[in-house]
């Protein structure tokens, strides 16, 4: 009777935490299904599956994406005691004004930190993966918190003529941000271009279809007289459990009458690099991904010293590298990125400017070399410490032999 009375008390008991977990888990879905987005049907899905891109239900790299699963568990273990920083960072606020008149050189770059950054370029403003949540995560009260308020108000920005948004991650769509801009434009031309599928998530939102242009890798369309073309990148997508890889990723490449400037989104590194640069450069500013890198994913992020091969390889002057000092998204020291990319570029005679948060840069009269440190010297890990290098590639890659197809 004993025995039975225990059963009947831990078949109870487990039925209980099922129900609160079924609850907890409803209440998940309930309070974050509108920041999931929307997935594509209808005439844009149609046109998603007819993308070269587009195999077996969902979006693919021609080289796949590596996961060290283990590898990732133990790096927990390992984690840096400077992922975020221990002190405010002096941000350069900025004032408004500094916008009312366009760069001398035709070029201007202003950087907000991560992905988010202001191009202004030959007469058009271009806003990259505008950020400005205190949270990336479809809830205001968890997820990955910023270090930093953003240095302009959404509202003191200047009018912008497009928005390009690089995949559907959280830290790179946010739907808050795309909102508060979409009603501070609607008397404006303001458009958002996007990669194929991401539409979906914007029009739910409330963006109008006719704001919003999807591109493939290779498409272009044109903003007054910039042209943007959506270019190849090793990523992947989702906001939600079953929906990987649902839409598709890019970089953009930004032309216009005078400059040419390339964004790279999130990426590994690849061989169609040296394609973008051979089709499309040389650029006079790359802005390429830098941070939130591990051994442990080798192809979702490119890595300090690869991004500064990307830049070689995409025949760029001037590299501005971003994804980093903002969020705490992997295991290595937040100014680790930053370090790396100077030793990288230094040897390789890389001109490389690292801007702190806020600042303006004109490639166009950057002197030769790397800008000096504005962040604090801490402890990290050199490239011989703990090594990127994308798989896949065949044979390795330089800036004067691309890697082989895998």
């Amino acid at each position: 009777m004993k025995t039975r009375g225990w059963r009947r008390v831990l078949r109870r008991g487990a039925m209980g935490l099922g129900a609160v977990l079924a609850v907890g888990i409803l209440v998940l879905v309930v309070d974050g299904h509108t920041g999931f987005g929307k997935s594509a049907t209808g005439a844009r899905r149609e046109r998603m599956e007819l993308s070269p891109q587009w195999k077996d239900g969902h979006f693919d790299n021609p080289q796949p994406l590596v996961n060290h699963f283990g590898e990732m568990m133990s790096g927990l273990l390992h984690t840096s005691p400077h992922t975020s920083p221990g002190e405010p960072l002096a941000v350069e606020h900025i004032n408004p004004q500094r916008f009312q008149s366009l760069p001398a050189t035709g070029l201007r770059v202003t950087w907000m930190g991560h992905s988010s950054q202001l191009v202004e370029i030959d007469g058009h403003r271009i806003l990259t993966d505008p950020v400005w949540s205190e949270r990336v995560s479809p809830y205001s009260w968890v997820g990955p918190k910023r270090w930093f308020a953003p240095p302009i108000a959404l509202a003191d920005l200047p009018p912008i003529d497009a928005v390009v948004i690089s995949h559907d991650h959280y830290d790179h769509l946010d739907r808050p941000t795309l909102l508060a801009l979409r009603d501070s434009a609607k008397d404006s031309k303001l458009v958002f271009i996007v990669p194929l599928g991401v539409g979906a998530h914007l029009e739910y939102w409330g963006i109008p279809a006719e704001r919003i242009v999807e591109l493939d890798w290779w498409e272009r369309t044109r903003v007054g007289e910039l042209e943007v073309v959506a270019t190849p990148a090793r990523h992947a997508s989702g906001r939600f459990l079953f929906d990987k890889d649902s839409t598709l990723w890019a970089g953009y490449a930004l032309i216009g009458s005078k400059n040419r400037a390339f964004y790279s989104g999130d990426t590994g590194l690849f061989p169609a690099m040296r394609d973008i640069g051979e089709r499309l450069g040389p650029f006079d500013v790359t802005m390429i991904e830098t941070g939130q890198y591990h051994r442990a994913w080798p192809d979702w992020h490119i890595g300090p010293e690869q991004a500064v091969l990307a830049h070689q390889l995409l025949r760029g002057k001037v590299m501005i590298p971003v994804h980093w000092a903002l969020f705490g998204l992997a295991y290595h020291g937040w100014t680790e990125p930053a370090e790396r990319a100077r030793a990288a570029a230094e040897r390789l005679s890389v001109t490389l400017v690292l801007p702190r948060p806020g600042q303006s840069v004109e490639p166009e009269l950057e002197a030769a070399g790397v800008r000096p440190r504005w962040w604090p010297e801490l402890a990290w890990e050199t490239a011989e410490q703990h090594p990127i290098l994308s798989t896949g590639m065949g044979t390795p890659v330089t800036a004067n032999q691309p890697g082989g197809q895998p």
